[in-house]
This record gives structure tokens, sequence and C-alpha cells, in this order.
């Protein structure tokens, strides 16, 4: 992904003939999760409704709300200021589930949340954006539902239906799912990136500090309320990366498509921050986890 944003940045020629993709490579992506997704991912929501409503209320509350605290505070111009916005009323991130499982958190759950969040998109993904940045851009609310329909929630359900059909050529093929996503969100990101390389030299450095704000305190506010709910620590940690992690690539086509190159821009940044910082994220509950079975091993001696 940063491989990507650097094309895009020094060889935009490069890119050019492809900056039309960003909506097909998002169709790829969620294509690809819907391959990934099994009927018994949604039979949670019966089994444990709970943490699944408590997560993805968290998803479309939390991220959200930070944006619009973030813009006030670092008093965004407007065309970045919607991008973050719409960024923070995304669905979580599709590379959500790989970091709940390094984080040791509660995969199956991560799973749920994400695809409830996907299939939720079409419905609070534009009024959340219309309701909170519509003063700030003209933002076509039912355009923006029809595509998240096209290009996220068919998608899926596509994939859905070809792994019931046809498991065994999915599962051949499944080990490079996770890699074509990694080329596709990193082909989006050049894209992004090309179209706003003017502005990024100047609007790049507050770009940044957005994002890094929005998603450190959604995996904070996230994890807290795991535990303020009294979810155990396996699903805490769950909620933090779920909350953290944003489908960043929706948020960059919605952008591309209906508002401005420079509007995309948070999505573009924010694509290659949340991997590198669900990595940190994963490592830093692992360490806990650690420093908490050494302690054990060492009481266990003592007595």
């Amino acid at each position: 992904m940063i491989i990507g944003g650097l094309i895009g940045y020094f060889a935009p020629e490069v890119v050019s003939p492809i900056s039309g993709w960003v909506t097909p490579l998002l169709g790829i992506i969620m294509f690809g999760m819907g391959l990934t997704l099994q009927p018994v991912d949604f039979a949670l929501i019966l089994k444990r409704p709970l943490p699944v409503l408590i997560g993805v209320v968290a998803q479309y509350v939390i991220m959200p709300l930070l944006a619009v605290l973030i813009v006030w505070v670092l008093n965004l111009p407007p065309e970045i200021a919607v991008g973050v916005i719409l960024v923070g009323c995304s669905p979580g991130g599709t590379s959500s589930n790989v970091v709940s499982y390094l984080a040791r958190g509660d995969v199956a759950l991560s799973v749920t949340m994400t695809s409830v969040s996907t299939v939720l998109a079409p419905f609070f993904t534009p009024l959340l954006t219309l309701w909170l940045a519509g003063e700030m851009m003209d933002v076509s609310a039912g355009a923006m539902t029809w595509s998240i329909v096209q290009v996220v929630l068919i998608p899926v359900v596509a994939g859905l239906v070809v792994r019931l059909l046809l498991p065994s050529i999915v599962k051949v093929i499944e080990p490079i799912l996770p890699w074509a996503s990694v080329i596709a969100i990193s082909m989006i990101v050049a894209i992004v990136v090309s179209g706003s390389r003017e502005q990024l030299a100047s609007a790049g450095l507050v770009v940044l500090v957005a994002v890094i704000l929005h998603n450190t305190l959604g995996y904070l506010l996230g994890y807290l309320t795991g535990k303020a709910t009294r979810q155990p620590e396996t699903a805490s940690r769950t909620m933090a990366v779920e909350v953290g992690m944003q489908n960043s690539g929706l948020a960059a086509s919605l952008a591309t498509q209906y508002m401005t190159p420079l509007a995309a821009l948070p999505a573009a940044v924010f694509s290659v921050w949340h991997n590198l910082s669900g990595a940190v994220v994963a490592m830093v509950f692992r360490s806990v986890d650690n420093r908490s079975a050494q302690r054990g091993t060492l009481t266990r001696h003592a007595e």
C-alpha cells in the first residue's frame, strides 16, 4: 500500500490509464470478502446478539462522532473534512478480521461485526454522511446508497453464493484472496494519491494527523466500549479493532465518484495507516498476554 502511494505521487503517468478503476477494484475486494463468508458467520447474530449489537452500534456512533470532533479541533478545510467524515461513516475494514486474529481477539465476532456493518452500509453510510457533512458539501445520499449496493452488497452476496455453490474451487483460491485484496487496495491508494498529488504537499501533514487521531481514538474507545459493557477481553479486543479499522476503500470510491479528489485523500491515507497501526495493536495485545503468562509461571514457581 505504501508502494502504491509512492507510485501515485512520483509516477502519476503510470496510474493515469487506470484512473477510473477505483469502483471496480473495490467490487473485487468485496467479492473476495464474500468468498470468505459462510452462513454460520451470520448465525452468531442469533447466538450472541448482544456483543454484535454493541459492536455495530459503536462502529456507527463512535467513528462518525470522532470524525466530526477531529474536523472541529483541527479546523480542517471543507474538502478534507468531508473526506474524514466519510471515512468515519464507513463500515468495518475488510482486514480487521486478520488483525483481530493476530490480537487474539474473538475472530467469529469480528467476522460477524464486519459482515453486519457492511450489510447496513447502504443505509447508514450515506445517511450519516449527509447529516454530518451535508452543510460542507453537496452529498448525494440517494446515489451513494445505490453505489454501495452495487459495489459492496451485490459483490459480497455474489461471493457468498459462489462459495456455497463451488466450495472446492473457493478452497483452492482462498489462500490468495488476502493478497488480491492488498493489490487492489494498493491500486486504489495509487489512483487517489495521483489525483490529489498537488494538494498532498500542502495538506498531507494535516490529513495524516487527522487519520492517526481518528484511528487511534477509535481503537481506544472501541476497547473501552467492550469493557464498559462487560464483554470478555477477547470481545473487547475485537471491538477495538472493528471500531478503529474502517472500509477506507469504500470511502475512497464514494469520494472519488461523488466528491473531489482531495476528499478521497483521507481515505487513501487511512488505508495505509490502519493496516500499519493494526499490526502494532495486535503486537501490544499479544505482548500483554505474554507478560501475563510469564507472571503466572513465576507465581506457580514461587508457590
